[in-house]
């Protein structure tokens, strides 16, 4: 890699941003095919790919989608006794989120290529490495839409309801939804920080290297 390419890739990496508003200008099927094309290029465990990706385009799906997850959004929210108004807006917050979006990637985990152990232990480590390499298959996918122009964002949601997901859009069985990246052509700037990075970092062998060169 050269060094262009290199500062190429960091100004797109620290220039990602979640966008959350689109124009109504529609995503090339070609441009779409090409980001999720790059997606399945991520690293996985075991090379066994457990990404799945169920593509909505459509007002219809996404609205369905959306009406349904708001449904249970606001059951739960009733539940855990928050104003009536506290949860109207976040139903409909998630509503816009959804529909307002050109495409909506829903980003799931498959296990079925995955490794099979009788212990519960190593269950939940493959179980972890497919989740980690459906995650690192999204990345590459929002980072490559970013290189392309596109905005998206990362909703969680389908965590909380991924039985409801999977129905609601008659998914295979196996196809276990992990989170929506929306995807659009951006309507909105957005600036964003970060903690400095030797906060979040610890040099286990760099300390050790300093005394001895002392």
């Amino acid at each position: 890699m050269t060094n262009a390419t290199l500062d190429d890739f960091v100004r797109l990496a620290h220039g990602r941003r979640a966008i959350r508003r689109y124009t109504d200008e529609p995503v090339p099927p070609e441009l779409l095919d090409l980001l999720l094309e790059t997606a399945v290029w991520s690293p996985s465990a075991h090379n066994r790919q457990p990404w799945r990706f169920a593509v909505l385009e459509t007002p219809a799906s996404k609205e369905t989608l959306a009406r349904a997850m708001g449904l249970r959004l606001r059951a739960d929210r009733t539940a855990d006794g928050d104003p009536p108004e506290v949860i109207e807006r976040d139903v409909d917050r998630s509503f816009a989120r959804i529909t307002g979006a050109p495409v909506v990637v829903v980003v799931c985990l498959s296990m079925v290529d995955m490794d099979s152990y009788a212990d519960g232990r190593r269950r939940q480590a493959e179980r972890t490495m497919a989740v980690q390499s459906v995650a690192m298959a999204a990345q590459t996918l929002w980072l490559t839409a970013h290189a392309a122009g596109l905005g998206a964002c990362w909703l969680c949601a389908p965590l909380f309801v991924p039985e409801l997901v999977q129905e609601t859009l008659d998914l295979p069985p196996d196809w276990e939804p992990q989170g929506l990246l929306t995807l659009g052509w951006p309507a909105e700037e957005k600036e964003k920080t970060r903690a400095p990075w030797p906060s979040r970092v610890h040099f286990l062998d760099r300390r050790g290297l300093m005394a001895i060169q002392k």
